[in-house]
């Protein structure tokens, strides 16, 4: 299944400069845990980070530096990992593991923001795809158990 298929394509972004409090903000009002940071590029908006709720707490509330001074861009991850909204999902959790993220935004062919996939959709997928493997097994023994009687 392609993991353009599946993710969220509600993505909250930001730009780099905006700043730390209304980032916080901004995951406050939308109960995300993350915002996208994006450039744009040739009318697309292209990810080139993410900026979490642990990076403001780790890097800006817990080493007590002043919100106050700080933007988006500057407590960004430096790298972005992306997947392809064409790719499949084992290859996408593959790439999440290989990269250590919980979050990756998803981008078309072009690298322009459609989606975001994150771990816990994914394991709410993955609990409802076992739940459904449990009922086949369910089912067949039924069936085997009434065929027989």
């Amino acid at each position: 299944m392609p993991i353009g298929e599946i993710c969220n394509r509600e993505v909250v972004i930001a730009e780099k400069t905006l700043p730390v409090i209304e980032a916080a903000r901004l995951m406050r009002t939308h109960h995300v845990g993350d915002l996208v940071v994006v450039e744009q590029r040739e009318g697309r908006r292209h990810p080139v980070g993410i900026v979490t709720d642990r990076d403001i707490v780790v890097e800006v509330v817990a080493a007590g530096v002043n919100p106050d001074t700080l933007k988006v861009g500057d407590i960004m991850g430096s790298e972005v990992a992306t997947v392809r909204e064409s790719e499949g999902l084992f290859e996408a959790l593959r790439y999440m593991r290989d990269k250590g993220v919980r979050r990756m935004p998803v981008v078309d062919p072009a690298g322009g923001l459609v989606g975001i996939l994150t771990l816990d959709d994914l394991l709410g997928l993955l609990a409802e795809e076992m739940m459904e493997l449990a009922k086949l097994v369910s089912n067949e023994r039924q069936r085997e158990a009434s065929a027989r009687a």
